[in-house]
């Protein structure tokens, strides 16, 4: 598997990126501001992660998704070591990620990762999610906030 910087001529994964964004105006808005990072392996890209410069010398994990084949395997866990990596060599000193209160796994993961919890932006996705979403049986609403000093 090889990780390595969307090259601008190429046309992001969108359906990838859609798995952990559901919303298509978000991603684009996003998209236009941040670089976005793919894993390959034998020519097909199994998972993204976009980065998003927010303030001087921090930047956020905006997005991040995995193929569903190839959940369970490790290689979530290795797009956010990479993602820190990158932050690092560009001289960011804090990285930020958010995620639903719903994400359990995720959450679980960017602790793994030496993320702490910073803060809960309460109804996050009820304001700016037109539809509910549902994870683990549970209303995604608020924004758990985590970031990790560099």
């Amino acid at each position: 598997m090889v990780i390595r910087k969307l090259n601008i001529n190429e046309e992001p994964p969108m359906d990838l990126l859609l798995l952990a964004d559901p919303s298509r105006q978000l991603v684009e808005e996003y998209m236009q501001r941040g670089e976005c990072y793919v894993a390959e392996s034998d020519g097909q890209i199994i998972g993204v992660y976009v980065l998003l410069p927010t303030r001087p010398e921090t930047v956020e994990l905006v997005n991040i998704a995995v193929i569903e084949t190839h959940h369970g395997k490790g290689l979530g866990k290795q797009l956010v070591l990479n993602a820190i990596e990158v932050a690092k060599s560009k001289g960011y000193r804090t990285i930020e990620v958010g995620t639903g209160n719903s994400s359990i796994g995720q959450i679980a993961l960017y602790q793994k990762c030496g993320f702490r919890i910073t803060g809960v932006d309460i109804d996050f996705f009820i304001r700016h999610y037109s539809e509910a979403i549902f994870e683990n049986d549970i209303q995604c609403r608020d924004m758990v906030r985590l970031s990790q000093d560099l």
